[in-house]
């Protein structure tokens, strides 16, 4: 058996569920890497990631580099002695630190991989309308997300599941899967397996303002599942006509209704308690909204206030 000295690397929620889980099991963890402290809201008050503060909360030892390369951090890096990295939702490392522990540095992915390497997994797996997605461990290489295999696990995903739903399912699945994991590694008993080279491999693209835009001659699905899929963060948006007002909106809730109509796309429909976009083949009824400078709200208390003219669409 191999005494295990582990080095955690990872800043937002997503990563905390592993590092608990691993202090739970009585892990050696030697040292925890984070992102720097940010400045955030309107006070812009410095802002500790996620980890930092449950690491700070278990007293463990804590670095934030703002460059991995820097010599200092390497050579703190290196008198912390560890044998062995775990790396959860960080940033992509370079050579001198994933080859630096003696039985390696792998990455847990919330993606079956090799589909959906990149930034926003849970995110493109849902708005791209997969039925199934899992979680991955592998030993880091010189590309992103495309060493050697250890485990994976796979699950369903729910025809009215949104990415914050499957976040905290593949969160929970991840760490156990983190745990297995190192366990094999302590027994000297993980094997590896190439990833396979698959045609026509699907990514998972950063998120941007022109990626997180709704199309709205886009088909009823691609539509209800882009919703879903940004929902609850960054959140799918779109422009809003409604008389002489032209604002950018936020939609967090759809459901959607397949109808043969003759209304053109982007057409609105607003009842008391409803309101519907007319779309290819349907509509997408909009359940939550966020108009600018006003709180999320669901479409009854926005109906309560808001008038939509006749002629109101969106784009």
């Amino acid at each position: 058996m191999r005494d295990l000295r582990i080095v955690f690397m990872g800043t937002p929620d997503f990563a905390v569920a592993t590092l608990k889980t691993l202090v739970e099991n009585k892990y050696n963890i030697v040292g925890v890497i984070t992102a720097p402290d940010k400045p955030a809201g309107r006070g812009r008050k410095l802002h500790e990631s996620a980890v930092k503060l449950y690491a700070k909360s278990e007293g463990l030892n804590i670095l934030q580099p703002t460059n991995l390369k820097n010599e200092a951090f390497l050579n703190e890096l290196e008198l912390l002695n560890a044998n062995l990295q775990v790396i959860v939702a960080f940033r992509m490392l370079p050579k001198v630190v994933w080859q630096m522990p003696k039985y390696g540095t792998f990455n847990l992915h919330a993606s079956l991989l090799p589909n959906y390497r990149g930034a926003a997994p849970i995110n493109w797996a849902i708005i791209n309308g997969e039925t199934k997605t899992g979680v991955s461990t592998f030993f880091i290489d010189e590309k992103i997300d495309t060493g050697d295999m250890i485990l994976q696990e796979e699950t369903e995903i729910a025809s009215n599941e949104n990415a914050g739903s499957l976040h905290d399912k593949l969160m929970g699945m991840g760490s156990k899967l983190v745990l297995k994991t190192i366990a094999l590694i302590e027994k000297e008993k993980a094997s590896t397996t190439p990833q396979k080279e698959i045609k026509d491999i699907k990514t998972a693209y950063k998120l941007n303002k022109d990626n997180c835009k709704i199309n709205w001659n886009d088909s009823l699905d691609n539509i209800y599942n882009k919703i879903r899929g940004l929902s609850p963060y960054p959140a799918a948006w779109c422009t809003l006509i409604n008389g002489n007002d032209e604002i950018d909106i936020k939609i967090y809730a759809a459901e959607k209704e397949s109808f043969i109509h003759s209304k053109d796309i982007g057409t609105i429909e607003a009842s008391k308690n409803e309101l519907k976009v007319a779309v290819t083949n349907g509509y997408i009824k909009i359940k939550e909204i966020k108009l600018p400078g006003k709180r999320t709200m669901d479409i009854k208390s926005l109906l309560n206030g808001y008038t939509f003219e006749a002629n109101a669409k969106m784009l």
